[in-house]
């Protein structure tokens, strides 16, 4: 156990490379409940969205998700979060837990200058969240509920019962598996997180950690805020150019997004795997002729691939795949490859 973003929170269970594994061939439970909820609601709900996050609000349906961010004037990263529409006029951004206090009074301060008709609710402390994951993940939810699981479509959601008590399921994930998230009453979470792991026990369903959860969203290739991505790094050097409603009117940040679009970008998060054998970590230097042009921004031994990987900060010169560089690792200059992203991709059912 070991405090994160304020809560207590388990890095393992019976290891990260079980979970990891768990997770990849079957299925894993997380209590992600640390994740916040920000919830904005009013006439002027989606004009305040639209303009405060870097994707378009205006396209999703009731019920539908997308991944976003808030961002700067600068183009950089406030955090990353989810955005769901539970109504026309009622927007809720999931967020990351170190985040909230953050997020919220970012919000705020904006909201207040812009004006117009929206309020914002800090809504974390009404929800728990709990996240299985895996192929099997689909199996075992539904002898739990009513929903009809399959009829929920990539990052859309539904409301119902899971174990007997209302919840709202959303089809998301962060670690290339398909799965779900239940948003639960916090007094009802234990029960759910015992009845799921009953239900999963005869399909290898485990629960897993902060550990497992970072070498799996690393194998596919999912940024982690705060590490790769932060308010000095821009969605376009984050490579999320693909988050970005690029046709939408004017957001904070859009024109040095779209002028980095346009061919003023220098740098960019860049997916690669180790060549010689060593592993990078996290702030280790890329280096050229005895500088440092780029920095190792996260980098583990991943469990399913047996390969050492990771995302790297680099000129945008060196960034088309198969490109060799160096890194400086505790003194040592090893080779590493620029390689396509994701690393890892789940295969796809027949």
């Amino acid at each position: 156990m070991v405090e994160f973003g304020g809560w207590d929170m388990p890095v393992e269970y019976t290891g990260i490379i079980d979970e990891h594994m768990a997770v990849r061939t079957a299925a894993g439970l997380f209590d992600v409940s640390h994740m916040g909820q920000l919830e904005i609601a009013g006439k002027n709900a989606l004009a305040t969205v639209s303009e405060l996050t870097c994707n378009d609000p205006s396209k999703l349906a009731i019920g539908q998700i997308q991944y976003s961010a808030l961002t700067t004037p600068e183009g950089g990263f406030v955090d990353d979060v989810l955005t769901y529409r539970i109504a026309d006029d009622h927007f809720m951004l999931v967020v990351n837990a170190g985040n909230i206090v953050k997020d919220y009074e970012w919000l705020q301060s904006h909201m207040r200058q812009r004006g117009g008709d929206a309020v914002l609710v800090n809504s974390s402390s009404r929800y728990a969240l709990i996240a299985i994951q895996g192929p099997e993940a689909e199996a075992i939810l539904q002898t739990l509920t009513a929903i009809d699981l399959a009829k929920i479509k990539y990052y859309w959601f539904d409301n119902g019962e899971v174990a007997g008590q209302r919840v709202m399921v959303s089809r998301t994930g962060y670690t290339g598996e398909d799965g779900f998230e239940i948003f639960v009453p916090p007094a009802a979470a234990e029960k759910v997180w015992n009845a799921l792991l009953d239900a999963g026990a005869a399909k290898g369903l485990k629960p897993a950690g902060l550990g497992a959860r970072d070498t799996l969203r690393l194998e596919a290739a999912m940024r982690l805020c705060g590490s790769d991505m932060d308010e000095h790094t821009t969605v376009m050097e984050a490579g999320l150019g693909w988050i970005v409603g690029w046709k939408k009117e004017s957001f904070l940040g859009s024109d040095v997004l779209h002028a980095q679009k346009a061919g003023s970008l220098t740098r960019k998060l860049t997916a690669f795997e180790m060549v010689d054998k060593a592993i990078a970590r996290h702030g280790h230097p890329v280096v050229a002729d005895g500088k440092q042009i780029g920095v190792v921004t996260s980098g583990t031994q991943t469990p399913y691939l047996k390969k050492a990987i990771g995302f790297a900060m680099l000129p945008v010169a060196l960034t088309a795949p198969g490109t060799i560089f160096n890194i400086d690792v505790r003194g040592r200059i090893v080779a590493a490859k620029v390689v396509p992203e994701p690393f890892y991709k789940r295969a796809k059912k027949a």
